[in-house]
């Protein structure tokens, strides 16, 4: 499947040397072949918001990587309260540099010029949306003298760290990101963008989600519903 797949690349790439009229003689393509000229074309509708999400989402699933090895091995014990939770927090925090690299990076291959906002997003959006989601429901429990609400000590302590330590080392990532070559991508890009028929209903992106949402939901429910009823029945629950 690889050795077929460079082979029709390197056809791809030959063929982009070629007058239209050659290429119209010489190419027969179907199927997904009709858009090996499309794949890596640059997003239309928000591409920045697009390398600050996969530069987010890489820094979630390194920090989760590691955070599992160093559990496996031994170095967090499940037994010590908040471990786990404190070695992810300095886990997420250190692995700013991938986030900011991997966006800044990416960013660049799309020949984006607005390398401050990039690296500035990626350092804010998501960690701004849960810290502040954290915050609300911290004060709401505070307000309610609940024993689970953090003290607002910590709560200065988790911003300065991310401040002081997670900000800087995005933009130090995207710093070595910027000054990396671009990506070269291994087929040609054409210049003007193949149209895209309108998908019929079973093809259609809200559906997909709603299906794609609903089917672990419900399977989800499922389990936890008779777990639950389990344990407040005092009955024993069999998998």
């Amino acid at each position: 499947l690889v050795r077929n797949l460079r082979r029709d690349i390197a056809g791809y790439n030959a063929m982009a040397a070629l007058a239209d009229e050659e290429q119209d003689e010489d190419i027969d393509e179907s199927g997904w072949k009709l858009v090996h000229a499309d794949v890596f074309r640059p997003p239309q509708n928000a591409a920045m918001m697009y390398c600050v999400f996969v530069g987010s989402g890489l820094q979630l699933g390194v920090a989760g990587f590691f955070s599992i090895v160093l559990s496996a091995m031994g170095f967090l014990n499940p037994a010590r309260r908040g471990s786990l939770m404190i070695a992810t927090l300095i886990l997420y925090m250190l692995c700013g540099v991938v986030a900011g690299y991997a966006s800044s990076r990416l960013y660049k291959s799309f020949r984006g010029r607005a390398w401050q906002t990039c690296t500035l997003l990626t350092a804010t959006t998501f960690p701004a949306t849960c810290f502040g989601l954290f915050v609300f429901f911290n004060i709401v429990l505070a307000f309610k003298h609940s024993v689970g609400s953090v003290p607002f000590l910590d709560v200065l302590i988790v911003a300065a760290m991310w401040c002081c330590v997670s900000i800087p080392l995005v933009f130090l990532g995207a710093y070595f990101g910027y000054k990396a070559e671009s990506i070269s991508y291994p087929t040609v890009t054409s210049t003007i963008a193949r149209a895209i028929p309108d998908p019929g209903l079973l093809l259609n992106p809200y559906l997909a989600i709603a299906l794609a949402g609903m089917v672990p939901f419900a399977a989800a429910y499922v389990e936890l519903f008779f777990i639950m009823t389990s344990l407040w029945m005092d009955q024993y629950y069999y998998v």
